[in-house]
């Protein structure tokens, strides 16, 4: 994974440490084609300034989980700038991806232990993260012995070890019952309050993508473009009683009416 501040098709970093604007994330025309011919993304522009949380919903297939991986390094892209520190960087997938063969201390050790950190730094820091995610008395526990959100916040907990200064979420809940998507939706706020990470959220719930973000932002059916974009001013921290609220009601229903005409454009 590269360390350059901004990753351009060339690879060139910039010579000075901030990033255009200010921002924390920018996709400055990105473009992505697949080796096959497959257009994925269509100068796709958008700047995320730092301490937002913007989610991105659209058409299955418009190229909202290749944005995150273009950002992490994970492809490239083939035309535009893409800017982003990537090693203060987070990641967590649509799967907890969890070694089984390791313990839960263990796998939130993983990337600590690959950055080279300290043993006994990297157990407090692990312990740490494990406590603020709920999973104390499980540090033990194989990832078999988990349920499916249990696996999800060991793998939250992982990624926030090593302090991202820019969290990406790849739908991390996209699988779950509703009512631990929900729970953990919670607790996901609790967890950027805390440690004022920058988050990008992808997923295919309007209602998880305004009662999580400052942002959300609508793509087209591919080749993915932004469309539409929504500023979320619910006060902060959300509590769950802002779900059953006509307010919530109002702009998830402008959202899904922007996504639908997206998907018909």
């Amino acid at each position: 994974m590269t360390t350059a501040l901004a990753q351009t098709k060339t690879d060139k970093a910039p010579a000075n440490d901030r990033l255009p604007g200010n921002a924390a994330l920018m996709f400055d025309a990105v473009s992505m084609t697949f080796p096959d011919g497959t257009q994925a993304l269509d100068t796709v522009t958008l700047a995320i300034q730092p301490g937002e949380f913007v989610s991105i919903v659209g058409p299955s297939g418009c190229g909202k989980s290749t944005l995150l991986k273009l950002a992490s390094g994970l492809e490239s892209h083939t035309s535009g700038d893409i800017w982003v520190d990537r090693d203060s960087l987070g990641y967590t997938f649509q799967d907890a991806t969890l070694l089984p063969w390791r313990k839960v201390l263990a796998n939130v050790e993983l990337l600590m232990e690959l950055r080279g950190f300290d043993p006994a730094e990297r157990r407090r820091i692990a312990l740490e993260q494990i406590e603020l995610a709920g999973l104390s008395g499980f540090e033990n526990h194989y990832p078999r012995r988990l349920s499916g959100g249990m696996k999800m916040r060991a793998s939250l907990a992982r990624s926030l070890a090593l302090n991202p200064a820019v969290f990406l979420f790849d739908e991390p809940f996209g699988a779950l019952d509703e009512i631990t998507r929900e729970r953990l939706n919670d607790e996901l706020i609790a967890l950027y309050t805390r440690q004022k990470f920058t988050g990008v959220f992808v997923t295919h719930s309007i209602p998880e993508a305004v009662y999580l973000s400052t942002k959300v932002v609508v793509m087209s059916k591919r080749p993915g473009r932004i469309v539409a974009s929504f500023d979320i001013a619910f006060p902060e921290p959300r509590t769950p009683e802002l779900r059953y609220s006509s307010g919530f009601a109002e702009v998830c229903g402008e959202i899904s009416l922007a996504l639908r005409n997206a998907m018909e454009g």
